[in-house]
């Protein structure tokens, strides 16, 4: 079964791209949110398997956001987060580490096989 995907990033550019890519390598991209507000509304909606949150979203923290779709206030919105960003993961490290996010991805290595390898090294949780 396809990951059902949703993606958070405040680049239309990037956000038409990776969602071109992603559903080309078979993951199921349900939306893209520019914003923290959007993301926390689509996944409580969606239930994404897997939200891409951009760590610079302007004026929204994507680790923030990360943290209230695995657990704030609405409960756990999406099963797994992966952090993506244009920058070097060693200029977030100890961020990332700290997160609830189950690891990090350069936009530029973005790939259905990168995100797979991600997800299989972290502890599988019983499915809802």
């Amino acid at each position: 079964m396809a990951i059902r995907c949703l993606i958070v990033d405040d680049s239309p550019r990037f956000a038409r791209v990776a969602v071109e890519l992603l559903q080309e390598e078979g993951i199921d991209v349900l939306a893209v949110a520019s914003g923290g507000e959007e993301a926390v509304r689509l996944a409580r909606e969606l239930r994404p398997d897997l939200a891409l949150v951009d760590i610079d979203l302007g004026a929204d923290n994507g680790l923030a956001v990360a943290r209230r779709l695995r657990g704030g206030e609405h409960g756990e919105l999406a099963e797994a987060v992966i952090l993506i960003s244009t920058h070097a993961q060693e200029e977030f490290a100890e961020l990332i580490e700290a997160s609830p996010a189950v690891g990090f991805l350069p936009k530029a290595a973005l790939s259905a096989d990168a995100i797979e390898g991600l997800l299989c090294r972290t502890d599988p949780e019983p499915s809802r």
